[in-house]
């Protein structure tokens, strides 16, 4: 009988606990982050087109505040890792620059089936978990595509469970005009804020926030 009443105790507070986290509106804004010397930042990296847009919003970051940074990608994205090192030269301060990089598995590569992507995304939740609860960063910033998504997910639990208050900041791309990606969708309800670069794009999603063009 008790195991029992404890089951339905610990399951009403993960639904409860859940429901509020996708339910709250949050507005991010650099001023709440203030309250932190430093504001550890975990950066998901895409590849091609989401590697350069998430890179020009990195260039407009306070270097001193948003440190140390950690940058998530794919293993085997090589080009990806070599921007990264020529933006973190840019902003070095004081010559010093507080960077690392992760890498863990794609959760879906190129043709993948959709089927095959559940057990490889699967595989990448799994990979990640370590991940995150050594990190547990106050700010994750990314802009998709698929790579995100364990993060995210792991990022959610975590606040479930009181692991982790960081911020899940997801951008959309400027690409996106009338509607979101499949990684926007799946992060509205998931991320703390989901910003778009189109007024339009607001209209059609409110729960979205539209700041202006960002890249």
């Amino acid at each position: 009988m008790f195991l029992f009443v404890f089951a339905c105790f610990l399951f009403g507070f993960i639904f409860l606990r859940a429901f509020l986290l996708v339910r709250k509106d949050v507005t991010y804004n650099e001023h709440k982050e203030k309250k932190y010397q430093h504001v550890k930042t975990l950066i998901v990296i895409g590849s091609g087109g989401h590697t350069a847009e998430m890179l020009r919003l990195v260039r407009s970051l306070n270097p001193k505040l948003y440190s140390p940074r950690t940058y998530i990608l794919a293993k085997g994205d090589f080009t990806s890792e070599s921007k990264i090192h020529v933006v973190e030269e840019a902003l070095k301060c004081d010559n010093e620059s507080n960077y690392n990089l992760e890498r863990i598995p794609r959760s879906r590569n190129v043709g993948q089936s959709y089927f095959s992507s559940i057990f490889t995304t699967l595989y990448s939740i799994l990979y990640c978990i370590p991940v995150m609860l050594i990190q547990r960063p106050n700010l994750i910033l990314t802009n998709g595509p698929g790579t995100c998504i364990p993060i995210c997910l792991i990022a959610f639990v975590m606040k479930i469970f009181y692991l982790c208050e960081g911020t899940t900041v997801f951008v959309e791309s400027v690409c996106r005009v009338t509607s979101l990606s499949l990684s926007g969708k799946i992060l509205l309800y998931f991320a703390d804020v989901v910003i778009v670069q189109w007024p339009e794009l607001q209209k059609k999603y409110k729960k979205t926030k539209y700041i202006g063009r960002l890249v």
